[in-house]
């Protein structure tokens, strides 16, 4: 599996060709699975979401290699996958999500302030 990954991160380098992993899809001898995740190690950037259930991500020790496991509402693993990548896909702000954003902060800076003595 490290072979696939080193695989994957000169490809990235090279072609900027990223890969996802779905270790859930290999059949692990028991231990391996964890061997693996304790291999890689943790990096310094981690983050969360909540949205249908809990997500973790966070980059190996190693930079380009991330690792994300996706929780149900139950608490239940149903994705853990490595992603070689720049920036995982779930981290990046959505086309339709900006839209919005830009929607809603020009109705905030058009609408009064509230107990503000100043225009921003």
């Amino acid at each position: 599996m490290l072979h696939e990954i080193l695989h994957a991160l000169n490809e990235l380098q090279r072609q900027g060709r990223s890969t996802t992993i779905d270790l859930r899809s290999i059949p692990f001898a028991p231990g391996d699975q964890q061997r693996l995740l304790g291999t890689l190690g943790k990096g310094e950037v981690e983050a969360s979401l909540d949205s249908l259930g809990s997500s973790t991500i966070y980059e190996s020790s190693f930079a380009g290699v991330w690792v994300v496991e996706h929780k149900n509402a139950s608490g239940e693993v149903i994705a853990l996958q490595v992603e070689i990548t720049t920036i995982p896909e779930i981290l990046k702000s959505q086309a339709m999500d900006i839209s919005d954003s830009l929607i809603r902060l020009s109705e905030q800076l058009s609408a009064p302030a509230e107990g503000v003595g100043q225009k921003a």
